[in-house]
């Protein structure tokens, strides 16, 4: 995959971690809160597009699978 590619994925990623966090903050829940903050930040430190979208995808599964 080349670089629009990760920076379409870290956008959408990105987008979707701002809505747990935002979720997260109001419910007073921790686990969308960090799932959230990750989300918007790993993009910053994972430079591979398919290593970006296995991560997150798993995360946000973590945070559907838990629900706190």
């Amino acid at each position: 995959m080349n670089d629009s590619a990760l920076m379409i994925w870290s956008v959408l990623f990105g987008a979707v971690g701002l809505g747990f966090f935002t979720y997260g903050s109001r419910q007073k829940a921790i686990v969308p809160w960090l799932v959230g903050t990750v989300l918007m930040i790993d993009p910053w430190f994972i430079t591979n597009a398919y290593l970006l979208v296995a991560v997150d995808v798993v995360l946000i599964g973590l945070a559907w699978w838990i629900r706190l």
